[in-house]
């Protein structure tokens, strides 16, 4: 079974920044996508990026482009989400999700491709 432990959320004011971090553990599966999600109170969840198992391809929802950037490490098992000129419209609960993927540059676009859920973490951004 996979683990998936989120941190790093908060509270923050408009134009602020914060920094996700999600770390994997357990009965990992490799290769790998790793990706966020966030769902707002009253709408369902929606993607806010991904990457894929290499680290060297990523996806943004068109909302959060240009202003927050997803990283991995190089041991493939912690992602990292930097969110910069939050928006109140950015708050929610961030949930860190992983998927086994057939190959390492597979770019995973959808919630139906994660397997494994972390609890989620909450990210308020105040106007």
């Amino acid at each position: 079974q996979v683990q998936l432990v989120e941190s790093g959320g908060g509270l923050v004011q408009a134009g602020g920044s914060l920094r996700l971090s999600c770390a994997a553990s357990g009965r990992t599966v490799s290769p790998n996508a790793m990706g966020w999600f966030r769902q707002a109170p009253g709408k369902e969840r929606e993607v806010v990026a991904t990457i894929t198992y290499s680290g060297k391809t990523t996806a943004y929802a068109d909302s959060v482009k240009g202003r927050f950037a997803l990283s991995r490490d190089d041991a493939k098992t912690t992602v990292y989400l930097q969110m910069n000129s939050l928006k109140p419209e950015d708050t929610g609960v961030y949930y860190c999700a992983l998927g086994r993927v057939r190959a390492s540059n597979y770019v995973v676009r959808s919630a139906n491709g994660f397997e494994y859920w972390g609890q989620g973490t909450q990210v308020t951004v105040s106007s």
